[in-house]
């Protein structure tokens, strides 16, 4: 059997190595546009940004290194152009010349290209991508030739790496992002905290602005922002997103969605005996059912693996598991990571769902360097079932996701958290865990036992509702919604009568620093018939979801505190 792969990386040579562990016999051909076959795409950053100081560390295997253990045969600088279904042959540009190589399997892993949104000027010598390693050695080059201001077109995780990556490298770095905030698909309470840091690393943020064009010049180009601002850089980055590279293979008849190949469950195209994988296939959401391409290294390397599966053993093959999305980002000192679904796309589909925010400490609080994570579960309103879950924090942020990602993939409802069995000593973790405790409180939230409010709520509730904050006295002086009664939580019981000549018939919604105390409180008043609920997250999350109005809004005199 004869089975020729269309792109290395990720999917690609993943599907090839499989295919060779399985027959021996087999010819394998893979062909790849580039100059590398199989490199550390998620470490150019690295490389730009000095960690990685050996461009050949970026290199994972070569066409020699293949060759001698896995006896395929790897050809670089092979760029598909044609396909030919009924024939079974693809059309090959080479350094020597065209050919034509027949197959009897066909494996597509032609990834996808950065796009290219119609910026006047995009054309300059000072942009560039980083996709491949030519790009990033491209980008270490400019930087040791002497650039010292740089301009990062798109927040998305690339984009925040390579910001991090020259400022690290000693440049001044602006990033602008059309939407309202780095990162686009974090929360936007969590994306704060990741703006707060790279503001910390000395990185400039222009969120909610695009590029209308740049300016090309002798010594350096201007970025020119839609609002009229010009932004001096000897580096651009652009990175703004990805589209499938496909058009060879859609202009031969295999089905496309958007430019993405549709496959079913084994990675089968619409044309028989041709496969696909990678960032150039549809996938279909594992939460909301979307389809959609996921440009992650994790699903492609998985779907390769079982695509070889089962062109060898046709019948016996597990199909591809839809993606959850789980994708992790280090910023400075911080790492922010997600898995499922974020807000947004819970509510472009349609699906009812509970949101908990909580900042629990990543190891015991009594064992030196405890500090919080940030945490965000999304929970299925009808019954709890897991839906996503994000995270911001120094450390244990990859190690708690991780967990969530596996408890959506299982099919998991929140309150099965509280069981989860977790290393736990006061160096890792805590006797509650982070994920324990959002299994307690989301459990209490889906069974009645704590009412919550949010944060994007405040100013529905400064208007009609009654504002109690249950923070001593000293962090009430440190900022306070207007209006707002302050009593401590252990001196609540005493002053109920207090409290509900306050309200006078309001609702009352309780407030603290992280939502602990508050939840406690509400516990005492709505058994004692209040109308009551607890701020998610406390004053944490509200800070963050109000960002820069935060100052305008919250008071610091010591007003109310004994009313």
């Amino acid at each position: 059997m004869r089975i020729v792969i269309v792109g290395g990386v990720a999917g690609g040579m993943s599907c090839a190595a499989r295919a060779r562990r399985l027959d021996e016999t087999a010819e394998i051909i893979v062909l790849e546009r580039g100059e590398h076959v199989s490199y550390a795409n998620c470490g150019l950053p690295y490389f730009v940004g000095g960690e990685i100081s050996d461009p050949a560390k970026l290199l994972v295997q070569t066409p020699q290194s293949l060759h001698a253990a896995l006896n395929l045969d790897v050809r670089t600088r092979h760029d598909v152009t044609g396909l030919d279904p009924e024939q079974r042959v693809v059309t090959v540009d080479t350094p020597d010349g065209t050919m034509r190589i027949g197959y009897d399997a066909l494996v597509l892993s032609p990834g996808a290209q950065a796009a290219r949104p119609p910026i006047p000027g995009l054309d300059s010598p000072r942009v560039r991508t980083l996709r491949t390693v030519d790009d990033a050695l491209a980008l270490r080059e400019q930087v040791e030739a002497g650039a010292r201001r740089a301009v990062v077109l798109g927040a998305g995780f690339i984009g925040i790496e390579a910001a991090e990556a020259l400022a690290r490298q000693g440049l001044d770095v602006s990033v602008v992002e059309l939407a309202e905030h780095v990162l686009p698909p974090l929360e936007p309470e969590l994306a704060a905290l990741v703006s707060d840091e790279l503001r910390l690393l000395g990185i400039e943020l222009r969120t909610s602005i695009g590029a209308a064009g740049i300016q090309q010049g002798a010594e350096h180009d201007l970025v020119a922002l839609s609002d009229g601002t010009l932004l001096p850089a000897e580096l651009i980055v652009l990175s703004v997103g990805v589209r499938p590279d496909t058009a060879v293979f859609e202009a031969a008849g295999v089905a496309c969605e958007r430019g993405a190949i549709v496959v079913d469950e084994h990675g089968r195209t619409s044309i028989p005996g041709v496969w696909a994988v990678g960032d150039a296939t549809v996938s279909v959401d594992a939460v909301t059912g979307v389809r959609r391409p996921v440009a992650l290294a994790g699903p492609a390397n998985r779907a390769g693996r079982l695509v070889a599966d089962d062109i060898l053993r046709p019948g016996a093959s597990r199909p591809i598991p839809h993606p959850v999305g789980t994708a992790i980002v280090r910023i400075g000192s911080l790492t922010a990571a997600l898995t499922g679904v974020n807000r947004s796309a819970l509510d472009a589909a349609g699906i009812g769902y509970r949101t908990i925010h909580l900042h629990p400490n990543q190891h015991a609080g009594y064992f030196p360097g405890a500090t919080q994570l940030h945490l965000i579960l999304h929970l299925r309103e009808t019954d709890g079932l897991l839906l996503g879950a994000q995270a911001v924090g120094a450390e244990g942020v990859d190690k708690r996701i991780d967990v969530l990602a596996t408890a959506i993939r299982a099919g998991m409802v929140v309150d099965e958290l509280i069981d989860l069995d977790l290393a736990y000593s006061p160096p890792y973790g805590q006797a509650k865990d982070p994920v324990n405790l959002a299994g307690m409180i989301g459990e209490n939230v889906r069974t009645g036992t704590l009412a919550l409010w949010y944060a994007q709520d405040v100013d529905h509730v400064l208007a009609d509702a009654f504002v109690l904050d249950t923070r001593s006295r000293a962090e009430f002086a440190t900022g306070h919604l207007p209006g707002a009664l302050n009593v401590p939580h252990t001196e609540l019981r005493d002053r109920l009568d207090e409290v509900r000549t306050a309200a006078a018939g309001r609702p009352v919604r309780v407030m603290c620093a992280s939502g602990v105390r508050s939840a406690i409180a509400h516990r005492v008043l709505a058994q004692a018939g209040f109308d009551s609920a607890s701020l998610s997250g406390g004053i944490l999350t509200l800070r963050a979801a109000l960002g820069d109005r935060a100052a305008e809004l919250l008071r610091f005199e010591g007003a109310m505190q004994d009313a």
